[in-house]
């Protein structure tokens, strides 16, 4: 069977997935918000691993490479479940949040400041 893609999958959708699969596993006594974010900071740090070292475009082509892909892609995965995990267990509403903060983004970020630059909003 094939798996739906991000564009027929939805959020709400995930989010019921990865609440599912922590249920039939009895695991959601040990998802508070303290030890999630904790288990996103980690896998985070794991798919940093992956690129540690290495040039901007080099972080590219590894990005792209056959043989890094999949190990790139489960740690990609783990830390967006343990987001949703996150957000399923503080009932976060992760589409509204996204929204308000680009948002919040485009006022601090005006494009005619900010087009092409890399500076912290305080130093446009």
């Amino acid at each position: 069977m094939q798996q739906p893609t991000d564009a027929e999958m939805t959020i709400a959708g995930i989010k019921e997935r990865v609440l599912a699969f922590a249920r039939e596993r009895d695991w959601e006594q040990f998802h508070s918000p303290k030890n999630l974010s904790m288990a996103l900071s980690a896998e985070a740090g794991e798919l940093m691993e992956h690129f540690l070292w290495s040039t901007p475009e080099d972080s590219r082509e590894i990005a792209r490479a056959p043989s890094k892909r999949a190990r790139i892609e489960e740690e990609l995965a783990d830390v967006v479940i343990y987001a949703m995990e996150f957000a399923n267990i503080t009932g976060i509403d992760v589409s509204q949040a996204i929204l308000r903060k680009m948002k919040s983004n485009a006022l601090k970020y005006p494009v005619e400041k900010s087009r092409g630059r890399s500076e912290k909003y305080t130093e446009l």
